[in-house]
C-alpha cells in the first residue's frame, strides 16, 4: 500500500471508530416516544459495528501490515437519522481503499448494520 493510501485507510479506520462512538453517545441521550426500543437499536448496532471494526482493522493489520490509526474527538450528533445515513455513505466512500473481496465483505456487514439501525430508528421515531 502507498504511504498516500495507507494515510487514508488510517483515517478511514479512525473515522469509523469515532463515528461508532458517537452511535453509543446518541443511545446515551435518548428520550421520548420509542425511547426504549431506539435505545437496544442501538446497543445492538454499536456492538455490531465494533465486530465490524475489528474485523476489518485486523484483516488490514494482515494484508498490509503496521497500520497507525488516529480516532477524531467524537461528539453527540444532533439529528440521529443523518448521522446515520452519513455514515453509511462513509461506508460507501471508502470501499475504494479496500480492494480485497474479504474487506468488501466486512465494509457489507457494516453497511448492513447501519441499514437496519436506520430502519429501526426511522421506525420507531
Amino acid at each position: 500500500m502507498s504511504a498516500k493510501n495507507s494515510q487514508k485507510v488510517n483515517t478511514f479506520l479512525g473515522e469509523v471508530i469515532a463515528r461508532t462512538n458517537a452511535l453509543k453517545l446518541i443511545h446515551w441521550h435518548i428520550t421520548g416516544k420509542g425511547s426504549y426500543a431506539i435505545h437496544i437499536s442501538l446497543d445492538t448496532a454499536v456492538e455490531a459495528l465494533n465486530i465490524c471494526s475489528d474485523r476489518l482493522i485486523e484483516t488490514t493489520y494482515a494484508y498490509e501490515g503496521d497500520i497507525e490509526i488516529t480516532v477524531p474527538e467524537t461528539k453527540r450528533p444532533a439529528n440521529a437519522v443523518e448521522f446515520i445515513e452519513s455514515f453509511y455513505q462513509l461506508i460507501s466512500d471508502g470501499r475504494e481503499l479496500f480492494q480485497e473481496n474479504f474487506s468488501q465483505a466486512i465494509l457489507d456487514d457494516y453497511q448492513e448494520a447501519l441499514y437496519q439501525l436506520l430502519y429501526r430508528v426511522k421506525r420507531l421515531s
